[in-house]
């Protein structure tokens, strides 16, 4: 189904400005260590991803920014190159929580 209205942003959607708190600071210093080197591809970018999860109560989208920042600052490139996402997320036990992602071109 297609609607006709312009997308709003996350950024558009919040009044006033936001501060990161100290526990996404530390989730993207701790994911830059387990983060392994990497070529990323140039032009547009696809982002596949799943999610470990041991609470299902996270909506999928929230999981998808903070790892984009931290994928972002690692590998110094602008996350606005990402122009396609295939997001989803899988029930795991408690301390067998994981993110397994790639990225492509979207050629």
């Amino acid at each position: 189904m297609k609607v006709k209205i312009k997308p709003m942003s996350i950024n558009q959607a919040w009044q006033g400005r936001r501060f990161k708190t100290p526990a996404y600071k530390a989730y993207r210093e701790q994911l830059q260590w387990l983060l392994k080197d990497c070529a990323i591809p140039e032009g547009d970018l696809f982002l596949v991803v799943e999610f470990g999860v041991s609470n299902m109560s996270s909506d999928t989208d929230n999981l998808i920014k903070p790892l984009q920042d931290a994928l972002q600052d690692k590998y110094g490139f602008n996350d606005n190159r990402i122009v396609g996402i295939l997001a989803t997320k899988t029930k795991t036990a408690k301390s067998d929580e994981f993110i397994d992602w790639e990225i492509k071109s979207n050629d």
